[in-house]
């Protein structure tokens, strides 16, 4: 008979936990994502709740393209720590290709991408995808330009926006980026 009260008190145990689990994930976060040039989507709170993260819209023929290198040593730096650049790219501004395997293959090939990179989307306006709504209501600020980097602390809490003309190599960027790994 005890072990008949056990199965419900796991079941119930088991709701709780998961429950709980589901509000630990940042609003930022709950969003599925298809990876660029691929069917395959992303659980964004699957598989990045809990680290610090480099949101970034990026373009592939933008004066401030050359930042691919930077994120990507930013990224290699500190992905051991529970550190991911995300890289979405957007047309908003003219400077984005139409053809996503051309989006890839630049990222890749030119610049040796290896943080992940998403489906092209609207980052300004009233065609803003809802996480870039969301970055813009937590900072006051929307990308004005290609390159605007969102910096999003482990729980999802603290989020810095940053221009386009901040460099991904920046000493004052990397000490904020390094700060929030810390936890600080």
């Amino acid at each position: 008979m005890k072990a008949r009260g056990f199965i419900p008190a796991l079941l119930v145990l088991s709701f709780f936990t998961s429950a709980s689990f589901a509000n630990e994930c940042p609003s930022v976060l709950k969003f599925m994502k298809r990876k660029l040039n691929s069917q395959e989507t992303v659980n964004l709170c699957n598989e990045y709740a809990g680290k610090t993260l480099l949101v970034v819209n990026t373009a592939s023929y933008c004066g401030y393209t050359p930042q691919f290198e930077g994120l990507e040593a930013l990224y290699s730096d500190y992905k051991d720590k529970d550190f991911v650049v995300l890289g979405f790219p957007s047309h908003d501004f003219n400077q984005e290709d139409n053809d996503e395997g051309k989006t890839a293959e630049l990222c890749e090939l030119t610049y040796g991408v290896k943080f992940p990179m998403f489906e092209p989307i609207s980052v300004k306006g009233e065609d803003a995808d809802p996480m870039y709504r969301m970055l813009k209501t937590a900072t006051g600020k929307a990308p004005s330009w290609n390159f605007n980097k969102y910096l999003i602390d482990s729980t999802g809490k603290k989020i810095t926006h940053y221009p386009s003309s901040t460099k991904p190599t920046d000493p004052d960027f990397i000490a904020d980026v390094e700060a929030l790994i810390k936890g600080e």
